[in-house]
């Protein structure tokens, strides 16, 4: 049985705004590794600061393994570590049992806002609404 608390806690770690096939079986490995990475300026796991906008776990190939695809955004294009975040997603994603290749890119459309973080991020903050 499920703790209802923890149930809560998953909700408010959720940014409003991400595309995902949660009930695919990567999912939640994908997952992990992503609230692995910190943003360097901010606290919070670049997943709830909400700079991934979609995660596309592609059809398995003959193989058995999928590809994986990720369109994230960064706090700011002036970010510090702009070039190094892509890497930083697939370094978390490609050593996943299952993954044979992943895909990040950056894209500034829509552009990133503190609406489109968690709740949870915002709390960390101190970013009350």
């Amino acid at each position: 049985m499920e703790n209802k608390a923890d149930d809560n806690l998953d909700n408010l770690a959720e940014p409003p705004h991400v595309e995902a096939a949660r009930d695919h079986a990567l999912w939640p490995l994908i997952l992990k590794g992503l609230r692995e990475i910190y943003d360097p300026e901010i606290p919070v796991n670049i997943y709830e600061l909400g700079l991934i906008y979609k995660v596309e776990i592609l059809p398995k190939l003959e193989n058995g393994l999928c590809d994986v695809e990720v369109k994230m955004s960064l706090t700011s294009p002036a970010c510090p570590v702009a070039q190094e975040m892509p890497s930083w997603v697939q370094g978390a994603i490609l050593p996943i049992e299952g993954v044979r290749g992943c895909d990040v890119e950056i894209i500034w459309e829509p552009q990133w806002n503190p609406s489109m973080m968690a709740e949870t991020a915002k709390m960390q903050l101190n970013m009350f609404t």
